[in-house]
């Protein structure tokens, strides 16, 4: 695909898959009755554009991806937290895999971890408290588990993908 139209067109398509999975993913029940803790869907296609776009076209799908789904199921805060969390959650998932070569998997963990991590700060600002730090336990073992099945999940989707131009 070496047309621009072409391009353009995929990294529409992706932030159109990520936006239809955080609405399926809001349409599922909490299974945990934990605030904040959810598998975090959409980052199945920042992970699969990090691999097989660049770091650039992930960055700009997550954010476009947040933005969107923040003023269509959410509100200023939701947006503000999910913004948080996807940047510094997008920015820590390129280093590792850009600068340090980690493997997807760790890429995916590390991601959601950081992603809490910018929510969580978020809150702290918001409600003016550091009291709620003790809750980054809880997130981050939610966190760790989601990032591990996605990130197994995504493996052999992004080992199937040729590289994308």
């Amino acid at each position: 695909m070496k047309s621009t139209t072409g391009k353009i067109a995929l990294r529409a398509m992706l932030v159109a898959v990520a936006f239809v999975l955080a609405w399926l993913e809001a349409q599922v029940p909490t299974l945990i009755a934990v605030p904040g803790v959810k598998l975090g869907l959409t980052n199945l296609v920042v992970l699969i554009a990090l691999y097989k776009l660049s770091w650039k076209d992930a960055l700009v799908i997550n954010v476009i991806r947040i933005v969107l789904v923040g003023f269509t199921f959410g509100s200023i805060f939701s947006l503000m937290y999910s913004l948080a969390g996807g940047l510094l959650s997008g920015i820590g998932m390129i280093v590792l895999k850009e600068v340090a070569h980690a493997r997807l998997v760790t890429v995916s963990v590390v991601g959601a971890l950081l992603h809490n991590l910018g929510q969580l700060i978020v809150a702290m600002i918001v409600l003016d408290t550091s009291s709620l730090f003790y809750y980054l336990v809880v997130l981050w073992i939610a966190g760790a588990v989601a990032g591990t099945v996605l990130g197994l999940i995504c493996v052999p989707i992004v080992k199937s993908i040729k590289k994308i131009p």
